[in-house]
């Protein structure tokens, strides 16, 4: 460890640290994905695809904040040995759906689907940093990844419970495979095998050493990108360097105190800027999307792997969250609400918008006598619709009457929160021109 001033050791950490806790937590997450078959999160091995067609119920408990409104298909491509092809069939035009391409260090750098390249169907090539080649006939388009690992989240929008069959053709239509297979090609040399490390904890991840043994780990698959090499060169001064062994017992007491405080650092830049993004100085929107976009954010970066890791980009969906009422007071089902659209003022999408129910502390969904878990635009035609042609929901415990039930969400006896959702927003709400309605307390 080349440097022994304890205060540029404090700063290195803490800025190492910002850099690489959303690279250490992906890691925990893809490793229960796609490495360890014991977990009961585990989806499939490296390269192959899962489709989790399925309708989510208050009686799903691993999941916080479950999203009904669009079925999950997941896949963790290893790009080492030759790049992989995601073919996609034609999916009628009214139907959303998206493919989230997430690299090591979990920026979106791209995505496949409605808004991106349309409904019409193809074959993509996605491609590891050292793939030289050319865009391979038969196939749309080439994406380029910065990282050796990639992760794919599909997402393919059910309209209603009884539509989940169609969803599961569609995902079943879904095709992965290496580029040498959908050629028809001899395969290339398989890449070595990889011994992956164990991952931290959730909470261990916020203290220990160990962050940057696992960050020298992942590294080794994230060739740097020009605007990073001084930066890796500075981390390389307190022994952060891709493959290098990162021994946290062996740095001297008051070396290994100095990064300690500079994790501790990490958090309390960390909170200032949770303190912005509650008062809505920043949004989630600021905080995903593409390298070129965040702008080589670390904190923002670090916020949204904190707050809501895989996120969606802004383009590609909106999250307005409603926790308190029109007065500031928190949500709560011994109360009764109603949340208004004007007629010219519902939420402007390309795809679709839902308003989902969670309860608190648990943040899943409700159970309730219509075992009704959101309401959404595909929904509009059964909706109610006031004198006016606006729309009003009733966010209660209790039915609002027979006649206003179509309207009706329905909440826990306690504590709540709403989560609405716009996909693939239009100009108007990414620019902040429309906003959501407050809940008002009847």
């Amino acid at each position: 460890m080349p440097t022994n001033d304890l205060a540029e050791i404090r700063n290195l950490a803490k800025a190492a640290y910002i850099y690489g806790l959303p690279m250490v937590d992906s890691y925990r997450i893809q490793h229960a994905y796609f490495v360890d078959a014991q977990n009961p999160e585990y989806k499939a091995p490296w390269n192959q695809l899962r489709n989790i067609a399925r309708v989510f119920t208050p009686e799903d408990k691993a999941v916080q904040t479950p999203n009904s409104d669009t079925p999950y298909s997941m896949a963790g491509l290893d790009l080492r040995a030759e790049p992989m092809v995601l073919t996609v069939p034609e999916i009628e035009a009214d139907r959303y759906f998206s493919i989230q391409l997430v690299d090591l260090y979990t920026f979106n750098f791209e995505y496949i689907g409605s808004r991106t390249t349309g409904n019409g169907g193809g074959a993509f090539v996605i491609a590891g940093p050292g793939w030289q080649g050319d865009k391979p006939s038969g196939v749309s388009k080439v994406i380029r990844s910065e990282t050796e690992f990639v992760l794919a989240v599909y997402r393919t929008q059910l309209f209603n419970p009884g539509d989940l069959d169609q969803v599961k053709q569609i995902q079943a239509s879904y095709q992965l495979q290496p580029l040498s297979e959908f050629l028809g090609q001899a395969a290339p040399a398989s890449a070595p095998p990889v011994e992956f490390v164990p991952p931290l904890t959730p909470d261990g991840q916020k203290t220990s050493l160990e962050v940057f043994g696992i960050l020298n780990f992942l590294l080794q698959f994230c060739p740097p990108v020009p605007s990073e090499v001084e930066l890796r060169s500075r981390f390389a001064q307190i022994g952060i360097e891709a493959g290098q062994d990162f021994a946290a017992d062996t740095p001297a007491p008051e070396v290994k105190d100095a990064m300690t405080q500079g994790i501790a650092d990490a958090w309390a830049e960390f909170a200032a800027l949770k303190k912005q993004v509650d008062a809505g100085q920043v949004t989630a929107g600021d905080l995903f999307g593409t390298r070129d976009y965040v702008q080589n954010n670390y904190l923002y970066r670090m916020a949204g792997a904190v707050l809501g890791i895989f996120g969606n980009s802004k383009q590609e969906a909106m999250y307005p969250f409603y926790t308190v009422d029109s007065q500031g007071q928190p949500l709560n089902g011994a109360n009764r609400y109603t949340l208004h659209f004007s007629a010219d003022h519902l939420p402007p999408v390309h795809a679709f918008w839902s308003l989902t129910m969670y309860e608190l502390p648990a943040s899943l969904l409700v159970a309730n006598p219509l075992n009704r878990y959101l309401l959404n635009s595909p929904m509009l035609p059964q909706f109610r619709r006031d004198a006016d042609g606006g729309l009003t929901f009733y966010i209660q415990n209790e039915s609002p009457g027979t006649d206003l039930e179509s309207n009706w969400l329905p909440a826990p006896a306690g504590p709540f929160f709403c989560a609405m959702r716009l996909y693939w927003p239009k100009a108007e709400a990414l620019d902040g021109t429309w906003t959501a309605p407050a809940i008002q307390r009847v």
